[in-house]
């Protein structure tokens, strides 16, 4: 019965739910970039540069074949995918969060004769000892 409570403690715990949530939606998220991809962006760039499918490219060498087509959609559809997570998720995510967090005030500032660093107030520098004045 102690290993089970155990099991319960361990399933219940917020990290272990927070990541089967993070992997649910990073899942949904997938399916929705993926088609967004597939059914908006794809299309768009055939309209404007002809055909977007490169499976039919081969080389051959001796008696194999290498099928850098295939390779080359793959390298396209990532970079497309990139493309739209950075600009619709990591970049909005990153101007929102700017505005939510406070900037810090430095409470150090560069010495003006020997460039190291002192407090703000500083009267006097403790490295070179020049006088400095003091920044409120």
């Amino acid at each position: 019965m102690a290993m089970i409570s155990g099991f319960k403690k361990f399933l219940l715990r917020g990290n272990v739910v927070d990541l089967a949530i993070a992997v649910v939606i990073g899942a949904a998220f997938t399916a929705i970039v993926n088609s967004f991809v597939k059914d908006v962006l794809t299309p768009l760039i055939a309209a404007i540069g002809g055909q977007p499918d490169f499976s039919a490219l081969t080389l051959r060498i001796g008696a194999g074949e290498i099928r850098y087509g295939l390779f080359l959609n793959a390298l396209i559809s990532f970079l497309m995918v990139a493309a739209v997570i950075y600009f619709l998720v990591v970049r909005p995510y990153e101007s929102l969060s700017a505005r939510f967090t406070r900037q810090e005030e430095s409470v150090l500032r560069d010495c003006p004769e020997c460039l190291s660093e002192i407090p703000r107030a500083a009267v006097r520098c403790a490295r070179c000892t020049s006088p400095v004045v003091p920044v409120p």
